[in-house]
């Protein structure tokens, strides 16, 4: 079972589709999996970013940063996955709002394409924004332009679209006139708290999803522990999906670098012997 139907990379970023029928058949837009490589392997939360009920298939992008990402990077098609759980978390809450405005970036660009789908099906005019450090790193866009009205780039050094990160050009859609009546971002916490504040000013109401600080996924470990509005919630039983506004920020990035030196320390070490012969 999970086997490895289809694997690409863009750089770190694998897509890997895997045969997984039952999840196929009941997941919705903003849920994710939990995935093993290895009956010894750690636990892996990852959005899932499409799924054919027709194929039994889940398609996942998986953002090569640690030693657990590694190992599934490293897997080959006709290879298959320890454990798959799923689906799971609250699907994201899609309505007719009018104009949604989608942000992506690293496992974000295909984190978002679902929602943007989605809040398409529903009659919105959909606004999907991509930002990467370089134009070579984007990815998932055919699929994208597929469902969205329009697709907007961001680059760290302006080769293409504009120069600078997505709250830059969701403050220039603002500035122009453009009412946003919903926002959704998927991406690493720090872009994540800099578009929530982008859009507070306005008062947009601002989905963020917290995949990226969850661990076992069923709420017991507390990794995924988030102070939202004052109130204790778990990224991966509550969410993932919360209000951006509402979300400490401090408090979250002071806990995800509490283990970034031994997180540094496993990888090299797996990825060096993984390299010897």
């Amino acid at each position: 079972m999970y086997e490895l139907i289809e694997k690409s990379e863009i750089l770190n970023v694998h897509k890997m589709v895997f045969a997984a029928p039952k999840i196929a058949e009941s997941i919705e837009a903003g849920q994710f999996v939990i995935v093993m490589g290895s009956e010894y392997g750690e636990r892996i939360p990852i959005t899932v970013s499409d799924w054919s009920a027709d194929t039994g298939t889940i398609a996942l992008y998986v953002l090569e940063t640690g030693m657990s990402t590694l190992e599934l990077a490293r897997m080959k098609v006709g290879d298959s996955l320890y454990a798959v759980t799923g689906p799971l978390g609250v699907p994201s809450e899609i309505a007719h709002y009018g104009t949604v405005v989608l942000g992506g970036g690293c496992y974000g660009i295909g984190g978002i394409y679902p929602i943007a789908k989605a809040c398409k099906e529903a009659g919105n005019k959909v606004i999907s924004i991509i930002e990467a450090r370089y134009s070579f790193m984007f990815y998932n866009e055919r699929e994208l332009n597929a469902v969205s009205d329009q697709v907007l780039y961001a680059t760290s050094d302006g080769s293409r679209g504009k120069k600078g990160k997505i709250e830059d050009i969701v403050a220039e859609i603002l500035e122009s006139g453009v009412r946003i009546d919903q926002a959704f971002f998927i991406g690493c916490t720090q872009m994540l708290e800099r578009c929530s504040e982008a859009t507070r000013p306005y008062a947009i109401p601002t989905k963020v999803a917290l995949n990226s600080i969850m661990l076992d996924g069923t709420g017991m470990c507390g990794a995924c522990r988030v102070s939202v509005g004052g109130e204790t919630k778990f990224a991966c039983v509550d969410g993932p999906e919360f209000d951006g506004h509402k979300v400490d920020w401090k408090e979250l990035n002071q806990r995800r670098s509490a283990y970034t030196e031994q997180e540094t320390v496993a990888y090299q070490f797996y990825s060096n012997k993984q390299r010897t012969p």
